[in-house]
């Protein structure tokens, strides 16, 4: 397939409308957080069913309450992205430093912890010298 094809596509997919389970963005914010729970997985409906804990829902409180050009920080890495919370940023904390992400549609449902990972991937180099027997007999440089 051509280059020029092959872009159109990607474009025509990044250009769709977001949809959750049928319901647009703007209905999914008209909605009760009780109807909420019915579009979303068993994971969240579990939780909003349960309540919020008090360091959840004054996380909510205070994403309500700032306005949505600064960046909340927060240690609350089991809240639920709601509708709402759609375009502003967040900094959650992934127990050494805070990860600043905006969210987006996409992350309707899921927790913020899922976004700021707490295990960093170390990428090893080969073994030094000395490490192996071979390796006794390389050179320096």
């Amino acid at each position: 397939m051509p280059k020029a094809r092959r872009a159109k596509k990607v474009e025509a997919r990044r250009k769709r409308e977001f949809s959750l389970r049928g319901k647009s963005l703007e209905e999914l914010r008209a909605m009760s957080l009780e109807t909420l729970a019915q579009v979303l997985n068993a994971r969240a409906r579990r939780s909003i069913r349960r309540g919020f804990n008090d360091e959840t829902s004054r996380f909510f409180e205070r994403m309500r309450s700032t306005p949505t050009e600064k960046t909340v920080r927060t240690h609350c890495r089991d809240a639920l992205v709601l509708p709402a919370h759609v375009g502003r940023k967040v900094a959650v904390h992934n127990g050494k430093e805070f990860k600043e992400l905006e969210v987006r549609p996409e992350m309707i449902g899921h927790y913020y912890g899922e976004f700021a990972l707490t295990r960093r991937f170390e990428k090893h180099s080969g073994p030094g010298v000395g490490a192996t027997r071979s390796s006794k007999f390389m050179p320096l440089k």
